[in-house]
């Protein structure tokens, strides 16, 4: 029998954006545990704005689990919160969320990197020089000295634990980064994107740097980028058939459901959405071929195989909930027939 640390993480009740949470509890186990090993645990749900003093337990079911390359027989433990009756609790988007299994879901995680209270590489007052040379930039003037190395190791991590990290690279803004994480089914794609933000905001508590997700954290009236999270989704019929008719037959349905959309791609979206900085004004609904100013870009790719493929909605931002995105992307979806 050997001892494993089994680190269990959920989502807390904080509006209008969940923080994650984590603790450690140590069981042993004949071999690696799997998920079915996993046992339910509890937690103080009035320190989490999830339950009240007076009755303030609440459970976390497993849901997924990762190892943790960063700690002997460590385990990460992707949670669900539920309440003592086991049913789900109201802040438990997962457990609500719109699934299929064949559509695959592209996250791409835009974030900003702080050190004391301003984007990493930042001048201690003023702004360093305006953006142009930063994005995918290389040398100490373009990115600085440890934040290469933050996002390298936390790539490295996240491949160890088995989350499908697809790529990093320093974005348009000083101090800001992506990465991107690829999935079968809304769940999985978004399990992977929050186990990736633990990870990246774990890893940088040894660098006394933090992970900045705001949409817009320096301000809408300064020239400088917001962090969106873009999401790429593509069902099988859009693989395997499409088509300009189901294409614009779709096109007309997210038109329809754009207010729908904007209220669960993340808050304070008003403040990115402006139609500068390659978005799309937050009250208008557009899609264009490689248009990074649209609502939704069309890759060159999807008309070249005669409208079938994957497309990319940029209107989510980085503080918007992966399962709620997924969730409000496939109920628009289901609305159109396919013919």
């Amino acid at each position: 029998m050997a001892k494993y640390k089994l680190e269990y993480i959920w989502l807390d009740g904080y509006e209008p954006v969940a923080n994650l949470r984590g603790k450690t509890q140590v069981k042993e186990f004949t071999k690696f545990p799997t998920l079915k090993d996993l046992p339910l645990w509890g937690f103080d749900g009035s320190s989490t704005r999830q339950a009240e003093g007076k009755s303030s337990d609440c459970i976390l079911q497993p849901v997924a689990s990762y190892p943790d390359p960063t700690k002997e027989n460590g385990v990460l433990v992707l949670c669900e919160v539920l309440l003592p009756n086991g049913k789900p609790h109201p802040s438990n988007a997962r457990a609500t969320v719109i699934d299929d299994a064949d559509t695959w879901f592209g996250f791409e995680q835009e974030y900003f990197l702080y050190k004391d209270g301003r984007p990493l590489g930042f001048p201690k007052e003023g702004y360093p020089a305006p953006q142009g040379a930063y994005y995918c930039g290389v040398g100490y003037n373009g990115v600085g000295d440890i934040a290469r190395e933050i996002v390298d190791l936390h790539l490295e991590i996240c491949l160890e634990a088995g989350i499908n990290h697809e790529g990093i690279n320093a974005e348009v803004a000083k101090g800001q980064w992506e990465f991107q994480i690829f999935g079968k089914g809304s769940k999985k794609a978004a399990d992977e994107v929050w186990m990736a933000r633990y990870l990246l905001q774990r890893l940088g508590e040894q660098y006394g740097v933090d992970v900045e997700y705001h949409c817009k954290p320096l301000g809408k009236d300064l020239d400088w980028n917001g962090s969106g999270m873009h999401s790429n989704f593509s069902t099988k019929f859009m693989r395997e058939k499409g088509g300009k008719a189901y294409f614009e037959k779709l096109m007309a349905a997210f038109d329809k459901y754009k207010n729908e959309h904007i209220a669960v791609y993340g808050p304070n979206n008003e403040l990115r959405l402006t139609g500068l900085h390659e978005t799309q004004s937050i009250d208008k609904f557009s899609h264009g071929v490689a248009d990074r100013g649209a609502s939704i870009r069309v890759p060159h790719s999807f008309v070249n195989a005669g409208y079938k493929g994957y497309l990319e909605d940029r209107r989510p931002n980085s503080q918007g909930d992966p399962y709620k995105i997924a969730s409000r992307i496939l109920q628009t979806i289901k609305t159109v027939p396919q013919k």
